[in-house]
């Protein structure tokens, strides 16, 4: 795990990119729960930091393929998933697993 963030830079509803290993993680704070997905949509690569989010999906700007937060599936287009990463809270540190 590697810890990434702080709780109070990624405010409620708001969004953070984070570089892990040279990848650009989009970290989006749901009502307290830290979600971490690629920065970059699997459908045309459109950076993921202007999406909407909103019950429990993450849309992308370009083309509005939405996304669950949970698990990267995308019910419109099954064959683009979006990649998700385990996160670990541990107070205000955020640590997220690339796997």
């Amino acid at each position: 795990m590697d810890l990434v963030a702080k709780m109070s830079e990624v405010p409620n509803f708001g969004k953070k990119v984070v570089s892990i290993s040279g990848r650009e993680i989009l970290l989006v704070n749901v009502k307290g729960t830290i979600y971490a997905v690629e920065n970059e949509c699997p459908h045309q690569g459109s950076p993921m930091t202007a999406a909407v989010v909103k019950d429990g999906y993450i849309s992308c700007p370009r083309h509005g393929y939405r996304f669950s937060l949970t698990d990267g599936r995308c019910d419109d287009h099954p064959e683009c998933v979006l990649a998700t990463f385990p996160v670990l809270l541990n107070g205000d540190d955020i640590s997220v697993e690339l796997g």
